[in-house]
């Protein structure tokens, strides 16, 4: 799915999502990514969601984003409450949909001006 920005809002954007794949800024990425509207692009050691472990989830919080949206990969599944524990305790808002809809609504959100962390997992083909 190839997906189109705003080349002049300077923001990461989302270019295209497909299988064992994530663009952003027109540059392939093949493994899990933090991104943030506006900071670095980070590796997340995520291979699968059945990697996710607390840590992960307090590596989001430390980067103090606005709201966090979280791609669990080919379809939407939902962390174990104690995943998300820092999340809540931080009062940062999230939402979990599965990556491919993560993709689109954060271009969405970015286009807004919003302060938004994506939390991406790419599962391998």
């Amino acid at each position: 799915m190839k997906l189109h920005s705003d080349p002049h809002s300077g923001a990461n954007t989302i270019t295209g999502y497909g299988p064992g794949y994530v663009e952003i800024n027109q540059t392939p990425y093949s493994h899990a990514v933090l991104l943030s509207s506006d900071g670095a692009i980070t590796a997340w050691p995520v291979d699968s969601f059945e990697d996710l472990k607390v840590d992960h989830f307090s590596q989001m919080v430390g980067l103090k984003p606005e709201l966090i949206l979280i791609g669990t990969g080919s379809r939407q599944r939902f962390p174990a409450p104690e995943l998300l524990k820092n999340l809540i305790s931080a009062k940062i808002g999230f939402e979990i949909m599965d990556s491919k809809a993560a993709c689109r609504t954060y271009n969405i959100l970015v286009g807004e001006g919003r302060q938004v962390l994506l939390a991406l997992i790419v599962e391998p083909v």
